[in-house]
């Protein structure tokens, strides 16, 4: 099978970071990477206006000139479209809800191991299996002309994929397997969808569109 060409902004200051995250992108195999390295949020910005458009963006959260979810707030504003994912050093789950909250489909621990991030590379550059060009009011169709319709149409593909898994009653531990994703990760984006839907609970989910 014909590897899937995509390209990719590295956004880190270490070098050391990503030169290695650089490295993993390139071995990959199944999907060849075409990688913009940058070491500022100020290069980063530049290269979305001159350079793009680009398949992901790999966003370090705290840059020599942006801290914290400040850059990831910059770049959003700024490139409503792009694909983003945190590189971080922090296992703050606050702060991970928070990121994916503001849009970004997914995150890299940078105490992770190598073959770790390139399974979170991989799940982030291959098409969601669930992804579809479908509306959200075909996928949904519930949610036409609620309050909530809005919320889910900003959700990303990688967000909507495990929506649908969770209204067709999977667990956590079902979601990681059916995505490849970390039950770590599943956790984080589940989370980050009940904030972002503002409500408490699964079952709370789950009877907005039934």
């Amino acid at each position: 099978m014909e590897a899937v060409q995509k390209r990719v902004l590295l956004v880190e200051d270490h070098e050391l970071i990503r030169l290695g995250t650089g490295l993993l992108l390139e071995s990959l195999g199944e999907v060849r990477c075409d990688i913009k390295p940058c070491r500022s949020l100020d290069e980063a910005r530049a290269a979305c206006r001159d350079d793009g458009p680009f398949d992901l963006v790999l966003l370090d959260l705290n840059l020599v000139d942006s801290k914290g979810l400040q850059g990831l707030r910059t770049l959003r504003n700024e490139f409503p479209d792009l694909a983003i994912a945190v590189l971080t050093g922090t296992q703050d789950e606050f702060v991970v809800r928070q990121a994916q909250a503001m849009g970004a489909i997914g995150y890299l621990l940078k105490s992770w191991t190598p073959e770790q991030v390139k399974a979170a590379l991989l799940s982030l550059l291959r098409p969601p299996a669930s992804a579809s060009r479908a509306t959200i009011s075909e996928r949904f169709p519930k949610l036409a002309g609620t309050p909530h319709y809005d919320r889910v149409a900003e959700l990303g593909p990688r967000h909507l994929q495990i929506l649908e898994l969770i209204l067709e009653g999977c667990n956590n531990q079902e979601i990681s397997t059916s995505t490849g994703l970390s039950l770590g990760t599943v956790k984080n984006y589940v989370s980050a969808i009940l904030l972002a839907l503002d409500v408490e609970s699964r079952a709370h989910l789950i009877s907005l569109f039934h």
